[in-house]
């Protein structure tokens, strides 16, 4: 179930283990951004970090940042680094809130993941129950949500970014948040997710966790993080969930 893997070589134990996790899951935790879309597909997350980069050094604010975070190209990173050194401030609000514009004009271009929709909407048909819980601005993953028709999957339980910053992941609160309102044991659950951060939340949390990585770099991130049940493509999980049902 690894990225070199594809579904057509999937071996029968890797296909078992796939079934298995799907079997359990009674609640399915989505990350966002990677296994549902891809948020920054036309609209560079490279270049809003250097915008927020510099709206702060605008601000006489460069010092803030350490050299790395500053070339990070990666605004989760800038606004976590500002968090952690002005917490609860007007400053992290407002910068907040600029990455949130900038992630509701992405979602303008987004480009879905290939079989994402399918699945999400099998795996609702079949009586599974699902959330979301990601470092992105809720507001955002409404607003794509809706685009594709999507909503009625989640909602209510859609567990995003909020004014708490030391809540993102790899924290596991958004993964609590959702298996509190949903009544669900850890165990009974399984998130999908294509980060390092993702995999230590669902860790922390107790949830067994499937990797989506699209390619060598993001098996290698998730392999090194200790992820172990890694796929390529939603396909094979679409038709594991399909024979299931």
């Amino acid at each position: 179930m690894t990225s070199d893997t594809t579904q057509t070589e999937l071996v029968a134990e890797e296909i078992d283990a796939l079934r298995e996790l799907i079997t359990r899951a009674r609640v399915v935790l989505w990350d966002f951004d990677g296994p549902i879309c891809r948020l920054f597909a036309g609209h560079s997350a490279d270049r809003v970090a250097d915008e927020l980069v510099e709206w702060l050094a605008g601000r006489g604010l460069h010092s803030l940042l350490t050299e790395d975070e500053r070339r990070s190209l990666d605004p989760h990173v800038v606004l976590r680094a500002v968090d952690r050194r002005r917490p609860g401030s007007d400053l992290v609000a407002e910068l907040e809130e600029r990455l949130t514009q900038e992630e509701l004009r992405a979602t303008e271009s987004a480009m879905p993941t290939p079989f994402a929709d399918p699945l999400i909407r099998t795996w609702k048909a079949v009586g599974s129950r699902l959330a979301i819980a990601t470092n992105n601005s809720p507001r955002v993953v409404r607003e794509y949500l809706t685009s594709r028709g999507l909503t009625s999957c989640f909602a209510p339980h859609i567990y995003g970014r909020t004014q708490h910053l030391n809540h993102l992941k790899p924290d596991p609160h958004c993964l609590n948040r959702a298996l509190s309102a949903m009544g669900s044991a850890p165990h009974a659950a399984l998130m999908i997710g294509d980060t390092p951060s993702d995999y230590l939340a669902a860790n922390e949390a107790g949830v067994p966790f499937l990797g989506y990585a699209r390619n060598e770099r993001k098996q290698k991130l998730l392999k090194d993080a200790g992820a172990t049940a890694i796929v390529d493509s939603l396909a094979p999980v679409l038709e594991a969930l399909r024979t299931q049902a």
